[in-house]
């Protein structure tokens, strides 16, 4: 299992009621299950957002897909209105 860091950002951080938290989770999809469970605000937001793992961008690649190495930093990022 590895161990890291969530941060979120914007409405992310709102629904989530914390800029960042620790995570033990295997992929992104394992960590998204974690941290919208019992959290439906959350649930909400986080499936308008992208992501970024140790600043690389997730894409449209399958969460379950997307391994976190240990010590990995996941960013939570809404959409972003303006211009």
């Amino acid at each position: 299992m590895a161990t890291g860091k969530i941060r979120y950002w914007a409405a992310a951080k709102e629904a989530a009621g914390v800029a960042e938290e620790s995570y033990e989770a295997l992929t992104l999809g394992e960590l998204m299950t974690k941290i919208t469970q019992n959290r439906a605000q959350l649930a909400q937001v986080v499936r308008r957002c992208s992501f970024l793992v140790d600043g690389s961008p997730v894409g449209k690649r399958p969460h379950d897909e997307v391994v976190l190495g240990d010590g990995a930093v996941v960013e939570v990022l809404p959409p972003f209105a303006g211009g």
